[in-house]
């Protein structure tokens, strides 16, 4: 029988984050329970791992006795859960300060930045697992080699994990290692604006000890001068670690990487587009430091199979591809969407977005119409408003009526699934970071019936 030590409450279980923390504490022979909102594809293999897990905000299924209770800010206070441990007085840790205290005793890389975090994080914890050095990695979405998010080793002394910028997250871990790809403007509910989160990525990197190492694109300048050891990358001449000679073939992205203009190794990678060669160089100067070899990156990362919702090919045949992607601010949707157009120049392309967050969508309205407006045809989903209230004016209908496209629709999923059976596309992307993941499963069969 369990003991009061044995037993992890999880107030969210369901999020990609808490389901790898969650996943970890299982590993160490812990019960788990847990609460989410409803029931998905992640939370019922969860269940099938052994954990706990209701879907009704019912405090007669929390056990009566727990050793600890992790939450995120995804939950609202408003939650009979939530208000039923801070009524009977019950310590809630946030997820971050418990993967925080985990990082202290491991040698930690974090992954920091507005975009590319789970794709970095997924390449080295591949390239860590091919190298056998023994580690713990927590993984923003379901890694394609592992079908995980949570990969770990029976006593590892690495860890890898992803610095969320969200709610100053990642002012709680304790890194060696930090990544950080890029600052642009977003989680404007949180930060006053660009300059404020802009200070708490610096704020994080002066959290690295004296020999730790900063890998930074060598776009983002206020680190110069700020933090010692740094080794900057990205594709102009004045990166330190650098990619020349990209150019597709046999459906791969090749490149070479350098150092200091000297050639380190040829990759011919199975995941496109540029920022996904600008991941690369980041995980691959993170393995440097870590001493794994050139031959031994090379090897994991042309067998990187990607990210669930990362640049996901569900078909890819001839006469029509589907391409799920977790796009949600305008430079990620912009990102993914030129390189489908590289690599489909011929093809027309349905767009599906999802909007996330009222605040996102009403700060970034007029970046939105921009990118949003180069699709051939768009379909917009109402928003996906996670932790937020609706705001007065603020919808799907709003960003349509600004973009200049005769094939502009807004629908309910009903009414997407009905549109997609009948005009089966030959080019489609869904994008969102919303529950519109949810709907992928449909609407390949949709698309695969004849």
């Amino acid at each position: 029988m369990n003991t009061v030590t044995d037993i992890v409450y999880f107030l969210g279980i369901g999020g990609i984050g808490m389901s790898a923390l969650a996943r970890y504490f299982h590993g160490l022979g812990m019960t788990i329970y847990g609460y989410d909102a409803c029931s998905t594809p992640l939370t019922k293999q969860l269940e099938s791992e052994g954990m706990h897990i209701h879907y009704s905000e019912n405090t007669g299924q929390i056990p009566a006795q727990i050793s600890r209770v992790v939450y995120t800010p995804a939950i609202p206070d408003t939650n009979a859960e939530f208000r039923y441990f801070k009524s009977h007085g019950v310590k809630m840790e946030k997820r971050a300060v418990v993967i925080g205290e985990i990082s202290r005793d491991l040698f930690t890389v974090a992954v920091a930045g507005t975009h590319g975090k789970t794709s970095i994080t997924a390449m080295l914890a591949q390239i860590l697992y091919v190298a056998r050095m023994p580690l713990v990695a927590f993984v923003g979405g379901i890694v394609r080699n592992f079908e995980t998010n949570f990969i770990s080793s029976p006593t590892p002394k690495f860890m890898v994990v992803e610095a969320d910028e969200f709610d100053r997250s990642l002012l709680s871990l304790y890194p060696d290692i930090v990544v950080i790809t890029s600052m642009d403007a977003d989680h404007l509910d949180v930060y006053s604006g660009l300059e404020d989160l802009q200070h708490t990525f610096l704020q994080f990197a002066r959290l690295l000890p004296q020999n730790g190492l900063l890998v930074h694109n060598d776009k983002l300048s206020i680190f110069n001068g700020e933090i010692k050891n740094r080794l900057p990358y990205g594709l102009s001449e004045q990166a330190v670690l650098s990619a020349k000679n990209i150019h597709l073939g046999n459906d791969r992205y090749c490149f070479d990487v350098c150092r200091d203009g000297e050639l380190l190794m040829t990759l011919n990678m199975l995941v496109p587009g540029k920022h996904y060669v600008e991941n690369a160089l980041a995980a691959i100067g993170v393995a440097l430091r870590l001493d794994i070899e050139s031959i031994t990156i090379k090897q994991a990362l042309e067998n990187f199979a990607g990210v669930a919702r990362r640049f996901d090919y569900r078909i890819k045949m001839p006469d029509m591809v589907y391409i799920d992607d977790y796009a949600h601010h305008p430079k990620e949707l912009m990102a993914t969407m030129q390189t489908v157009r590289q690599l489909y120049p011929e093809k027309k392309m349905t767009v599906v977005f999802q909007p996330h967050l009222y605040s996102r969508t009403r700060d970034f309205a007029n970046d939105f119409v921009q990118v949003l407006g180069q699709a051939d045809c768009l379909v917009l989903l109402d928003i996906y408003p996670a932790r937020e209230r609706p705001i007065p004016g603020i919808n799907a209908q709003m960003i349509a009526d600004k973009i200049n496209l005769e094939e502009k629709y807004v629908m309910t999923k009903k009414e997407l699934l009905a549109f997609l059976k009948k005009e089966k596309p030959a080019l489609l992307l869904t994008l969102g970071a919303g529950d519109i993941g949810l709907m992928v499963g449909e609407i390949e069969k949709i698309l695969m019936a004849s």
